[in-house]
């Protein structure tokens, strides 16, 4: 799994009410609308910044909150390829996975707002193409790849008609 995009830089914790408002988490189940509104607490014209693959990178304790699995979908839902934090609260770190979402924790002091990164999700490796520097992360279990290759755990099921491992 192979990804490519632009960085877009946060803080520590960032809680799933910064990632998507209880206002509007309560107004529609559809994805699409709260994928516009992601992350507009702390960048309020966020979506309109973003181009299909660019990534969230934040500090510690990303995701930290409720365990509504809106926050992981609304960031897939804005065209996010995927978010890196030096930490993840855990249940949403299992929602990202889950709903397809790739997380990937490392150290993301040497990331940039803009900077071009390419991760390579099986290697353990993000390529900072912006500063010319490679660093290494420790990769997903082989089983957590193929539960985001498949688009999330619910299509993984259907895929393998039960959890393969």
């Amino acid at each position: 799994m192979l990804l490519r995009g632009k960085a877009h830089k946060f803080s520590d914790n960032v809680n799933t009410d910064y990632i998507i408002s209880g206002k509007y988490k309560f107004k529609t189940l559809n994805m699409n609308e709260l994928a516009k509104h992601v992350m507009e607490d702390l960048d309020p014209d966020f979506y309109s910044k973003i181009e299909k693959g660019d990534f969230i990178v934040a500090g510690q304790n990303f995701g930290s909150g409720s365990s509504r699995e809106q926050a992981p979908l609304a960031i897939k839902h804005a065209n996010i390829s995927g978010v890196l934090a030096k930490s993840f609260a855990r249940i949403f770190f299992r929602n990202a996975i889950n709903t397809g979402l790739p997380v990937i924790e490392c150290d993301t002091d040497k990331i940039d707002k803009g900077d071009k990164l390419r991760v390579d999700m099986a290697k353990g490796k993000i390529i900072n193409e912006t500063k010319n520097l490679t660093l290494d992360v420790n990769p997903l279990p082989s089983v957590m790849i193929e539960i985001l290759n498949d688009g999330g755990l619910a299509k993984h099921f259907k895929k393998n008609k039960g959890f393969k491992i």
